[in-house]
């Protein structure tokens, strides 16, 4: 319950920081221009982590077909 309520209070926040400035702190700008200048890196780091879970899911389908391979000698045996 505390989680939620904290959650809508960084929300009304956030709301509050990017109205104008007569109403609130006017910092839409200021966001918008963080954005602009985040979007590369986030999607380079997103890009990185997707690079790593396919060569792990690589490794995992070669290890299950390993695997696979072993059981189907044992059983044949």
């Amino acid at each position: 319950m505390i989680t939620l309520i904290v959650g809508l209070i960084l929300i009304a926040f956030c709301v509050f920081a990017c109205l104008p400035l007569g109403i609130g702190l006017g910092w839409g700008a200021v966001i918008v221009t963080f954005l602009k200048g985040f979007a590369p890196v986030l999607a380079g780091f997103i890009g990185l982590i997707a690079i790593f879970i396919g060569i792990a899911d690589i490794k995992d389908k070669r290890e299950t077909k390993k695997e696979e391979l072993e059981e189907s000698k044992n059983s044949e045996k």
